[in-house]
């Protein structure tokens, strides 16, 4: 059995809609980037004025890892940048996931009423040509059944679930990078953890037992503050490959299901079902019962 469904790749609005979308995901890497380069350049030429817990600013203690002399402790923040860049992967896949799984992409209701009024006409020819210039996934999995249509009722079925189940799963493996950002990036910040509180003991080694609480607030801060954006990955990260990942299934579901409910108009019709009257069975004879004499 041969087909030539592919998928659609190239200069299609979902690519031109992609590259957009990684356009603005790499416009607020860059911002957010300046951003922190600013305020460490700012932190260290106010000379160490920032060396006390009291000289630290917010965005200074969430996006930016210190020591205790309140010089950059760059293992630490690059940890935390690290995250914070999944974390913006994340949510533009998401978004990108989002847009391109709705119903129009995957049963457009208009053209689903378009092919079945082609199909109950006999109009083939312009529904197979309909389904070949829409890029849906009803569509995709439509123009390959419909291509095989002259092998038989039984090869085009075959066709459309085997298209189905390629197609779908293309789709899911899509939705797998959000998982692996939600399980990776715990993983992360518990590298982070396990490195601030290294550092925090370092402080209690050096200090002979004695250590200051501002020694160990590097830190301590530290691994706070890694498992913190590790946290802000993984949370919208499952919940959002969760959701996507549920709304392909239903909608896959329900395009194969109509898919399948407008070939059914292709199965042969039996002798019943096209008006011919079965045989009737000869009545039996009644045996008849003995007489006693």
């Amino acid at each position: 059995m041969q087909n030539d469904m592919s998928i659609p790749s190239g200069n299609t609005p979902t690519s031109r809609f992609i590259s957009s979308r990684f356009g603005w995901l790499c416009m607020m890497i860059v911002v957010f980037g300046i951003a922190g380069l600013a305020e460490v350049a700012f932190a260290q030429g106010d000379g160490g004025a920032a060396t006390s817990g009291s000289g630290r600013s917010f965005a200074s203690a969430f996006f930016i890892s210190r020591k205790a002399d309140g010089s950059v402790e760059f293992l630490g923040s690059f940890i935390i940048w690290f995250l914070m860049i999944l974390s913006l992967l994340s949510i533009g896949l998401m978004g990108m996931l989002s847009m391109t799984n709705q119903r129009k992409s995957i049963a457009p209701p208009g053209v689903l009423d378009e092919v079945k009024k082609l199909i109950s006409d006999g109009k083939y020819r312009e529904a197979l040509e309909l389904t070949r210039r829409d890029e849906s996934f009803f569509s995709l999995i439509m123009n390959a059944a419909l291509k095989d249509a002259t092998h038989g009722f039984a090869a085009l079925t075959r066709t459309l679930e085997q298209t189905s189940d390629e197609l779908t799963t293309v789709r899911l493996r899509r939705v797998e990078y959000l998982n692996v950002l939600g399980q990776v990036s715990p993983m992360i910040g518990l590298f982070g953890t396990v490195y601030g509180m290294i550092l925090a003991f370092q402080a209690i080694v050096v200090s002979g037992g004695n250590a200051d609480p501002i020694l160990l607030a590097g830190g301590i801060g530290t691994a706070l503050t890694t498992t913190f954006w590790g946290l802000v990955v993984a949370i919208p990260a499952l919940a959002g490959y969760a959701i996507i990942r549920n709304r392909i299934d239903e909608l896959t579901m329900e395009a194969t299901l109509r898919a399948e409910e407008m070939l059914n108009l292709f199965r042969p019709k039996s002798a019943s079902q096209s008006g011919a009257t079965a045989p009737k069975p000869h009545p039996k004879p009644v045996p008849q019962p003995r007489s006693q004499s």
